[in-house]
């Protein structure tokens, strides 16, 4: 099919050059090899305005990163109609596969808008302290359109679908002012001195290095928190007085290091000073209902060092049980007595067991 003049394609215009075998394919190619080079130009143009432009580090990556991608897809375009390829039919065939595509590439939508709604939100940026609702703490190493990326403490990396993060609790640790507020509960006993306590684990905090140990007052919203540490009691409880410490540390990256040099502090403060740490007491008490148990051993008959098992009696039963004395002679059995074992299939007449010459139960029922 003719085309109007100024708009046929680069091989419309030479024959010989669209008869070699592969140069559609081969121009194609060139144009995206020609795209990227120019992207990485236009970047490096672009890099420093766009950083000054966009006070968040995020956006400013985002922008450079749709300008790269923009440029390669625009010279993909430009090298598809330099070999005549008709973007009617393009249309047609999207629109026919658009249903099937949507359905599978749903996920991927979502994160991209979640991506946008990131960005304009604003909840993180690159380089803050986080931490997940399922107790996850790293750095948010990179924001892009589809994704987060951060590096944990453990030294691994989690890439977390903007979909997945606009639907979970984020803590920012570094959202505007870095200093973070812990607390450490300490019990101590009623009978200690309770105000020389508070006063010893303030100053066990004040000797961390990490800890604010004074200075103006931090404020948040429209309330105001004293810097220096601060210990109170919190509650009477069943096994002593609590008392709570609050105190605020400089930086967020090093939250359990701070507190466990917080806590060796308290403890060796408070030894030195005889507090005593309250911790829970039981105490066993036995009455009349409770009964009393001997425990006794039976020794054997033929050897008395060996025990034949245990002998237990009850204080309930000491006078309802006597012991037979065999003291005097053992009567030997009567005649009566052997006719009774005879009877009972035991012993026959001349002493000896006749199990075995009885037939068995069994054989005796058989017909």
């Amino acid at each position: 099919m003719a085309q109007p003049a100024g708009t046929a394609p680069i091989v419309e215009w030479s024959s010989w050059l669209a008869a070699i075998p592969g140069v559609r394919l081969l121009i194609v190619v060139l144009s995206v090899v020609v795209g990227a080079a120019l992207a990485r130009v236009i970047v490096r143009v672009i890099g420093r305005p766009v950083a000054r432009r966009f006070s968040r580090q995020s956006v400013a990556q985002t922008v450079v990163r749709g300008v790269r991608v923009g440029t390669i897809v625009a010279s993909f375009l430009t090298g598809l109609w330099v070999v005549g390829f008709q973007f009617t039919d393009l249309l047609i065939g999207t629109a026919v596969l658009s249903a099937v595509v949507g359905i599978i590439l749903a996920p991927l939508v979502g994160n991209f808008i979640n991506g946008v709604f990131v960005l304009a939100d604003q909840p993180f940026e690159i380089g803050d302290m986080v931490e997940l609702d399922d107790g996850t703490q790293g750095f948010v190493e990179d924001i892009t359109i589809r994704y987060t990326k951060i590096f944990t403490l453990d030294n691994t990396f989690r890439v977390v679908p903007n979909g997945a993060m606009r639907e979970r609790d984020v803590t920012n640790y570094s959202a505007e002012d870095e200093r973070t507020r812990r607390s450490i509960d300490v019990l101590v006993t009623y009978e200690c001195d309770v105000t020389e306590a508070r006063r010893l684990i303030e100053r066990a905090a004040r000797d961390c290095e990490a800890v604010i140990d004074g200075g103006p007052d931090i404020r948040i919203g429209v309330a105001r928190y004293t810097a220096s540490p601060d210990c109170r009691i919190h509650e009477f409880g069943d096994d002593g007085v609590l008392l709570r410490l609050r105190y605020w540390v400089k930086k967020p990256y090093k939250l359990g290091k701070v507190q466990s040099d917080v806590n060796i502090r308290i403890r060796e403060r408070l030894a030195d000073a005889d507090v005593e740490m309250a911790y829970p007491h039981r105490h066993l008490v036995f009455d009349d209902t409770s009964g009393v148990a001997e425990v006794g051993v039976r020794e054997s008959d033929d050897d008395p060092d060996v025990a034949t098992g245990p002998m237990i009696r009850t204080g309930e039963f000491d006078d309802a049980t006597e012991e037979t004395s065999t003291d005097g002679p053992v009567d030997e059995p009567t005649g009566s007595d052997v006719d009774a074992d005879v009877d009972r299939g035991g012993l026959t007449e001349d002493g000896t067991s006749d199990l075995e010459e009885r037939p068995d139960r069994d054989e005796r029922d058989r017909p």
